[in-house]
């Protein structure tokens, strides 16, 4: 077990109004409902759920939202989990690659971000069992 860490935050949204939110229902190979990913008729592996780690926004100056990541969380890096299936709340999530940063990223934010970024820019994850995450949530790796 890598160990276990806290959901700061959730940001979802159509894309030019991403706002934080206390709680959202994930579906299974759908996404998170309510966000511009979700996908009724089944997401691409890898985007149904992005997560970022809350001490890379801090180090950089953005906030969850601004990073365009849906969930925030602190305590593990999450690089170590791709390949890895792990619980977010209570969906069951596995982890397939890096969420690098992109142009668009910073043509929203400012200069040099995704050099910043560069390899913590999140975790792209399939989502493998539905269920609900909130602020406050634990997630567990085992």
């Amino acid at each position: 077990m890598i160990g276990s860490v806290n959901v700061e935050g959730i940001n979802i949204g159509p894309s030019d109004a991403i706002v934080p939110v206390e709680s959202v229902s994930v579906l299974a190979g759908k996404g998170v409902e309510g966000d511009r990913h979700f996908r009724d008729d089944g997401a691409k592996p890898g985007q149904a759920l992005t997560l970022i780690d809350a001490e890379a926004l801090e180090e950089v100056g953005l906030t969850g939202a601004q990073s365009r990541r849906q969930v925030v969380v602190r305590g593990v890096p999450l690089n170590d989990l791709v390949g890895r299936r792990f619980r977010v709340g209570d969906v069951e999530c596995l982890g397939v690659e890096l969420c690098e940063p992109c142009l668009h990223l910073q043509e929203l934010t400012r200069p040099g971000i995704i050099k910043d970024l560069l390899h913590r820019g999140g975790l792209n994850v399939d989502v493998l069992r539905d269920g609900q995450i909130r602020v406050g949530d634990k997630v567990v790796v085992s």
